[in-house]
């Protein structure tokens, strides 16, 4: 059995893993205020040009959204999120355990639209029983979506321009910043999150790390007391260097960017080999996520094989299958998912 169904299969890239080892014995103080975390800091606003912002080290997706989304509204604000959203459909309502409502809006391929946002912000705006709503307060979006597409650069301006209009600041889940990044079709630079948002993350876990998440807060509201925040929602590790000595080797180097390329490119193999047995895609998907759809029966047969997950049914006996490339992702395996997809297909 080989497996496509997540991105996050394996363990770290092999320069991690030789790196901590090398430190293993280093004696640092804790919680993130090591000279590690600090290089690795310092690194991250340097490739992001954001010399201003705040770098700070959490151990996981879920942490990371809920400690800023929690952080950044009142007690009577919600967050609003494509219904797609990862913080709507995938993260167990952690939001609203924080006593927050995910105030989900419809989106075209996982994309929220920034004539929607603007139309939804200025009608809760303008109705006359607005205080006995949840007022929207932040607004959380994904690069790539769940569905593994992408805002261009131009549609990424409107929607931050909506949100500087309505007072209001927009989030990025970066989970898989990198594969977005490394895509074909993609027209924004790592330095473009750095002015085109109020706070992003770069996501270590599904991008060679073994785990951890890189945020980076823009705006100097949502600076103050942030640590008491990641404390308080679990995401502060107290090993902290074990988080800046990866995220060191990451960008010190380029290798962030130079796996997720790799990623890329064996996602641009995996989508021939379903093309060339004539199948479709749920997505328009040019990042390492892909989505062909498979009749029910050989999609069953095929994934005994090489593990996928089923996303959804599409109808007419049909679904939709997610295949996953990542930085670890081999040629040996491309062509045994090749080799399989051929025989079943």
């Amino acid at each position: 059995m080989i497996r496509f169904d997540c991105d996050y299969l394996e363990g770290a890239h092999p320069l991690i893993l030789k790196r901590l080892s090398e430190t293993n014995m280093e004696q640092s103080i804790g919680y993130g205020c090591d000279e590690h975390c600090d290089n690795a800091k310092a690194l991250i606003k340097k490739i992001c040009d954001a010399p201003e912002s705040d770098v700070h080290f959490l151990v996981g997706g879920t942490q990371t959204n809920t400690a800023v989304i929690c952080s950044a509204l009142r007690p009577h604000q919600g967050v609003v999120s494509p219904e797609t959203g990862h913080i709507n459909i995938h993260e167990s309502g952690a939001i609203e355990a924080t006593g927050h409502k995910v105030l989900a809006l419809p989106a075209d391929e996982g994309k929220l639209k920034a004539n929607d946002l603007d139309r939804y912000l200025t009608e809760n705006e303008n109705d006359p029983v607005r205080e006995h709503m949840v007022q929207p307060g932040m607004v959380y979006i994904s690069f790539p979506t769940e569905g593994g597409t992408l805002y261009s650069k131009q549609e990424l301006t409107e929607l931050y321009s909506v949100c500087q209009s309505h007072g209001i600041p927009l989030y990025i889940d970066g989970a898989r910043l990198g594969y977005g990044l490394a895509a074909e079709t993609n027209d924004l630079d790592i330095t473009d999150f750095a002015k085109l948002c109020d706070a992003f993350y770069i996501g270590g876990t599904k991008v060679g790390a073994l785990f951890g998440e890189a945020l980076v807060i823009n705006s100097d509201k949502l600076k103050k007391d942030f640590r008491y925040i990641i404390k308080q929602k679990g995401g502060l590790l107290a090993k902290g260097r074990l988080l800046g000595i990866q995220f060191e080797v990451l960008f010190e180097d380029g290798l962030y960017f130079e796996i997720s390329k790799h990623a890329i490119n064996c996602a641009k193999r995996i989508r021939r080999i379903f093309e060339n047995k004539g199948c479709g895609f749920l997505f328009d998907s040019q990042t390492n996520q892909l989505f062909p759809i498979l009749p029910d029966s050989k999609a069953n047969a095929l994934l005994e094989k090489c593990a996928g997950e089923i996303w959804c049914s599409v109808g007419s006996g049909k679904s939709a299958v997610r295949f996953c490339s990542s930085w670890a992702t081999t040629e040996e395996k491309l062509e045994t998912l090749e080799k399989t997809v051929i025989e079943i297909l």
